[in-house]
């Protein structure tokens, strides 16, 4: 870690004074993983979380797992919950000769809201498979099936898929581990630098063929099981053609245009409210707001933030990004 401070990327304005700030990191790579701009230090280690997930699912394909599109998408997913995800997660289990009860992520209800309320009046109880990363899951236990290695402890660093995937996301971030954590869903969790994770997200786009391909295109494919119902990821995907985004918890975002062009994001306090703002400030600054006009008010919609801010259940301010960031993003 580092003494310096990040700087300010996104403020929120009440009744025109500015009432809280977002210090944070972000940094866009050129196709040949030369640094354009870069705000803060993105040179230093952090967590990724799910932005990971991609390059997981890369290695993956390279220890020899067969998915169709949409498993694949699932694979790559922080997904809703919604019974399309659950279904396809048990689906892609029972392929392996697995269950449910094979996974190792933790139980839990959806993320969205109309299908957490209907799971809370029909399940029992909370369930693996409806936990965001069980597609993740469900593809290292195929993984593992596929190349003979025990599905028990699959989830554990010393386990070979993981020792295997470590390996794959040196060589996609050309950079070494820093640390290796625990993420939410309990399977290992690498940290590297934001330089690292948008060069590597800059290669997955650019693959002419194998591995890295095949996951970008998997989940440009089918943005909505990357993700789900009215989710950043889902909505950037469609919006604009062609882009590679995943989300992060803690801040974290990673998205790549077509061309190989990368941005990587964290926010310091793990806020999400200015992810979505950040990124759809960085590409106006890039060129690539949709001419289509309905793709476009999406991108004005995700530029707002979460929600507006509201006095008296009027409008009052806005949550926004600093000029200084918009100067810096032109140049």
């Amino acid at each position: 870690m580092t003494d310096a401070l990040d700087p300010v990327l996104v403020e929120l304005v009440r009744s025109g004074f500015v009432e809280s700030v977002h210090h944070g990191a972000l940094v866009i790579v050129r196709p040949d993983g030369s640094v354009r701009t870069a705000l803060g230090d993105v040179e230093r280690p952090c967590y990724p979380r799910s932005a990971n997930k991609p390059l997981q699912a890369v290695a993956m394909l390279e220890c020899g797992l067969d998915l169709d599109t949409e498993q694949l998408a699932l694979t790559c997913a922080s997904h809703n919950g919604e019974p399309g995800h659950v279904e396809l997660a048990l689906t892609m289990l029972a392929s392996a000769g697995l269950t449910e009860d094979d996974l190792r992520c933790p139980a839990d209800y959806p993320l969205y809201e109309p299908a957490r309320i209907e799971a809370v009046r029909a399940w029992p109880g909370r369930r693996r498979a409806a936990m965001n990363c069980s597609g993740k899951h469900a593809g290292m236990l195929a993984t593992c099936v596929r190349r003979g290695w025990p599905t028990g402890g699959y989830h554990e660093p010393g386990h070979e898929l993981q020792q295997a995937i470590a390996d794959t996301v040196v060589k996609l971030t050309g950079e070494p581990i820093a640390a290796t954590g625990v993420d939410g869903c309990g399977a290992p969790l690498f940290a590297f630098s934001l330089t690292g994770l948008a060069r590597a997200f800059s290669g997955l786009v650019t693959a002419q063929e194998g591995p890295r391909r095949r996951v970008a295109d998997a989940m440009r494919a089918k943005p909505w099981l990357v993700a789900g119902t009215g989710r950043d990821d889902t909505l950037l995907m469609h919006a604009v053609p062609g882009l590679l985004a995943k989300v992060g918890a803690e801040g974290v975002h990673a998205i790549a245009l077509p061309d190989g062009t990368a941005v990587a994001l964290k926010l310091a306090d793990g806020a999400t409210r200015g992810r979505a703002p950040l990124l759809v400030a960085a590409l106006r600054a890039l060129g690539a707001v949709p001419e289509n006009p309905a793709a476009a008010s999406v991108l004005d919609g995700l530029g707002r933030g979460a929600g507006v801010v509201l006095g008296g259940g009027r409008e009052v301010g806005e949550l926004r990004v600093t000029d200084d960031v918009l100067k810096a993003l032109a140049s």
